[in-house]
């Protein structure tokens, strides 16, 4: 067995895996903590030196990587997403670059390409995108109608409101881009009902007639929707996974059967002689 083949085996052992994860979970403990302004005051030389040989750990098994894999290396998009979060960690703590050095909490990530339960729900994820933007088209289709709608009937002025009453309607739907900010709290169902739509109700009694739909289509509907395409993505990921991992156990049994059988026949030919 060659040195690059030792070295591969040694980075996708359970144990090496194992460590990283525990360096990536403390790296995170050791990140929040520097956001403590009397942790700092007290220990803030141990915490940065410790957040440095985290990062140095992570510099190391990349490095190895690289030296194992080769070009095998970027073939792998897990194996591109830790060099560039790495790569982030890594941007001098000069002026114009703090906000580079901010996202070094993004090394917590990094968890997603360890654990493989989380790097089944992110690939579910991606999978469901090309799906997901049908979704979404619709979703902006029925949002663009209902701030149009809405701005017309709510946003256009208001004989029968007081001054507080349309100023508030201005500010909830005096424009379109207004009016899609209003719909989109509406559709989270955030304060929608108290913060928005009764005050309208109390100038408008019927605007139920054009939020419940609103609701209903959005909330219940398109949402649902894409949660159902996210969940069946994940199901097919991990489906192909089980697949995978029968046709390799498959794959090892029949070459161990291979293998018996091969020195079965060896042992009788040998007798025979």
């Amino acid at each position: 067995m060659t040195l690059t083949q030792k070295l591969t085996q040694t980075l996708e052992s359970s144990l090496v895996r194992n460590t990283i994860l525990g360096v990536i979970l403390f790296n995170a403990i050791i990140l929040g903590l520097e956001t403590s302004k009397p942790i700092m005051a007290e220990a803030g030389d141990l915490i940065k030196l410790l957040d440095r040989l985290c990062l140095g750990i992570f510099v190391v098994e990349l490095l190895a990587k690289l030296i194992a894999y080769r070009a095998r290396f970027y073939r792998d998009g897990w194996n591109i997403f830790d060099f560039v979060i790495v790569g982030i960690s890594l941007a001098p703590a000069a002026e114009g670059f703090s906000a580079l050095r901010a996202l070094r909490i993004l090394r917590v990530l990094r968890v997603i390409s360890v654990a493989p339960n989380l790097r089944r729900v992110v690939e579910g994820f991606v999978t469901a995108l090309p799906g997901m933007a049908s979704v979404f088209m619709l979703m902006s289709l029925i949002f663009y109608i209902g701030a149009v709608m809405a701005t017309k009937l709510f946003g256009m002025g208001c004989a029968a409101c007081t001054p507080e009453q349309a100023a508030d309607f201005d500010l909830w739907f005096g424009t379109l881009g207004r009016s899609g900010y209003s719909l989109f709290q509406i559709m989270t169902l955030e304060s929608w009902s108290m913060g928005i739509v009764r005050p309208v109700m109390e100038v408008y009694p019927q605007a139920w007639m054009f939020f419940v739909p609103f609701i209903m289509m959005t909330t219940f509907a398109v949402v649902n929707l894409l949660v159902g395409l996210i969940v069946n993505s994940m199901q097919d990921a991990h489906q192909e996974d089980a697949v995978a991992s029968t046709d390799a156990y498959r794959t090892d049994i029949q070459s161990k059967l291979e293998a018996v059988e091969a020195k079965l026949d060896r042992l009788i030919a040998d007798r025979k002689d």
